[in-house]
């Protein structure tokens, strides 16, 4: 025989989820890196497909910059410092 009260709980949970602010991963052009070392660095620091790190190139190189990825600033920075290794200017803003 049960002799302890039996209590019926009825909470709500909320879950809450963090809202991470998006930012993009900006490269600069300059006179310096040519259209294959910048292609590269895309692709191997990015993940970007060839045509899309081609694209971005075309539109770093007329425009002056293209914003190349998006993402939280935990997720660009290191990122960001890779391509400034590569000898090629960026900034998460």
């Amino acid at each position: 025989m049960n002799t302890r009260p039996q209590i019926d709980y009825d909470e709500e949970v909320l879950l809450l989820e963090e809202e991470a602010e998006l930012r993009n991963l900006v490269v600069y052009n300059d006179d310096i890196n040519t259209f294959d070392h910048v292609i590269k660095t895309l692709i191997d620091v990015c993940g970007h497909q060839p045509e899309q790190a081609e694209q971005c190139t075309l539109l770093i190189h007329y425009k002056g910059k293209c914003a190349v990825k998006m993402g939280t600033y935990e997720e660009l920075e290191p990122m960001c410092s890779a391509i400034h290794d590569r000898g090629i200017s960026a900034d998460v803003v």
